[in-house]
């Protein structure tokens, strides 16, 4: 029996609203009937997550998303997915909370690449999500390496999430680029797009220089499917998935 998805968004609200598009154009459907229920919560008020994580703030994300993930579970969400990597920072946390499963970006995207044969995983993703070290251990439970950006590389991948994407500014491709290159040099084998701000941006298949694995479609993929919903449409590596 399908089940109704739970969407925790707002972090940031336009990759909550790609996310809500992906679900809805890649789902197998040849009517209304045919697509996911769907309970949204975007709530944006919810404080940055990269602060808290980098001591530069004290308010903890943590109490608001435990409060939005039983909120959706109470109205009938039986599968929640938060479309934020920097917030898997808390994972732990709210899995525990949580009355009905929660889907884990970091962890499915790791995996993903995995099973399409990647050993050197390089890494876009906040200084949160760095700092936390969430993909280098993701990769590390399945005997993989991970690639990160040096420091400079870091500074240019959070202005462009923070002062292009989230102020709907165009992002400064010349240094997105760059930082892909330096990655590739340090032998990464694909690129996480480990933001999901940084899945906005658009036109990469224009770069065929570099393989670049979308978090954010990993966990619109993962939502069909825990729904009992057909996903369609997806690269060709999501179909190397071995779920059913």
């Amino acid at each position: 029996m399908t089940k109704t998805l739970g969407i925790l968004g707002g972090l940031g609200p336009a990759a909550s609203v790609y996310f809500y598009q992906l679900i809805t154009e890649h789902t197998e459907a040849r009517c209304d009937q045919d697509h996911l229920d769907i309970i949204l919560i975007s709530k944006a008020s919810i404080p940055d997550r990269t602060d808290y994580i980098l001591g530069k703030s004290e308010e903890s994300p943590l109490p608001a998303m435990e409060a939005g993930v039983k909120k959706l579970a109470e109205s009938g969400a039986q599968i929640i997915a938060i479309p934020c990597n920097t917030a898997h920072y808390f994972y732990d946390e709210i899995e525990k909370i949580s009355p009905v499963p929660v889907l884990n970006i970091v962890k499915e995207t790791v995996l993903l690449a995995k099973e399409n044969g990647i050993r050197k995983l390089g890494i876009m993703a906040t200084e949160g999500t760095l700092h936390a070290g969430a993909y280098q251990q993701a990769c590390a439970s399945l005997s993989m390496e991970s690639v990160l950006p040096c420091e400079s590389s870091r500074k240019i991948l959070m202005n462009i999430i923070y002062n292009d994407i989230k102020t709907a500014k165009n992002p400064d491709m010349n240094a997105f680029l760059a930082v892909a290159a330096e990655l590739y040099a340090n032998g990464a084998e694909a690129i996480v797009l480990g933001c999901t701000e940084l899945s906005l941006i658009r036109g990469l298949e224009a770069y065929p220089q570099f393989r670049f694995i979308d978090s954010l479609h990993v966990l619109a993929f993962r939502a069909i499917e825990s729904c009992e919903k057909k996903p369609c449409g997806f690269p060709a590596i999501f179909g190397k998935r071995k779920y059913i």
